[in-house]
């Protein structure tokens, strides 16, 4: 994440947590693919850009080994007061603090939604260097038929076809598994995309 984006979450770091800091705002399609996707891996799992720390707090409940990792110091300070027991450490998901091949799931979900597309795939492979041999990816993102950037609510994003990503994703040594899509009239196109580090 550049330092842009990060200065632009930390200005608006505590209206975010109000309003998207808890599993209230989630959608329940998200909650049972994420929640299913992280309760059948057996192992560890990175949070990666976890924000105000709602679904890793959501899943230490449930009795994943989760650890969430973000670059907005507000987020993990707001993180740690809100989930006190559960482990959150400042860092980017283009250098996870993990050792290679140490976890078995690393869950982005729409924190790479604001990485320019020619730095995409270096963050897709520092998700790959930490994960074991057949370890999982599942990762959430806004989709659109071409490749384009919007403005998002805090700073630029970009929506990305899922034909596009998933070609990114076996570049980076991923092999799509699956992909689940959730949109609605007036809302922009969901999808996860789950993807596992060939062997």
């Amino acid at each position: 994440m550049t330092p842009d984006i990060t200065a632009a979450y930390t200005r608006r770091a505590l209206e975010y947590s109000e309003r998207l800091g808890s599993m209230t705002s989630v959608h329940m399609l998200d909650l049972h693919v994420v929640t299913e996707w992280a309760e059948r891996l057996d192992g560890p799992l990175i949070d990666a850009g976890c924000g105000p720390g709602q679904w890793t707090g959501h899943l230490a409940a449930r009795g994943v080994d989760v650890q969430g990792v973000d670059l907005v110091p507000s987020f993990i300070a707001h993180a740690r007061r809100t989930h006190p027991g559960v482990p959150f450490d400042l860092g980017d998901i283009g250098a996870l603090p993990n050792a290679p091949g140490t976890v078995a799931g690393v869950l982005a979900w729409y924190s790479l939604i604001h990485h320019e597309p020619s730095s995409l795939r270096g963050a897709l492979a520092e998700c790959a260097r930490v994960l074991r041999p057949g370890g999982e990816l599942l990762l959430g993102f806004f989709e659109g038929p071409t490749l384009e950037q919007f403005e998002h609510a805090v700073t630029t994003a970009y929506r990305w076809p899922v034909d596009a990503l998933s070609d990114e994703l076996r570049s980076a040594h991923f092999d799509v598994v699956e992909t689940h899509t959730r949109t609605g009239p007036g809302h922009r196109p969901h999808w996860a995309i789950m993807a596992r580090v060939s062997v």
